[in-house]
């Protein structure tokens, strides 16, 4: 499922992340945990993937396509359960 936010938005959801979110949503996945990182805005692609991630200039740095919503979903998840606020 296609999702639009803000590139900040975005970052907060990451910045919110308990320690170790990302290596967690990684193993979840299988997937490396620089890809994980790259859809929260990171552009290691020599370690990690592509991750549907598509940028549109634009006020609150912009607004962001995400193509598959699977990895933000459970970083929603994991900051509901740790009582952070996004």
């Amino acid at each position: 499922m296609t999702k639009l936010i803000t590139f900040n938005e975005l970052r907060r959801i990451k910045d919110n992340l308990p320690t170790g979110s990302m290596q967690h949503i990684a193993d979840k996945l299988n997937v490396n945990v620089e890809t994980v990182r790259n859809y929260f805005g990171g552009t290691n692609y020599e370690k990690g993937g592509a991750v549907g991630f598509h940028v549109e200039q634009g006020p609150d740095g912009g607004v962001v396509t995400l193509d598959d919503t699977t990895i933000l979903d459970l970083a929603t998840e994991m900051i509901t359960k740790s009582g952070e606020l996004v």
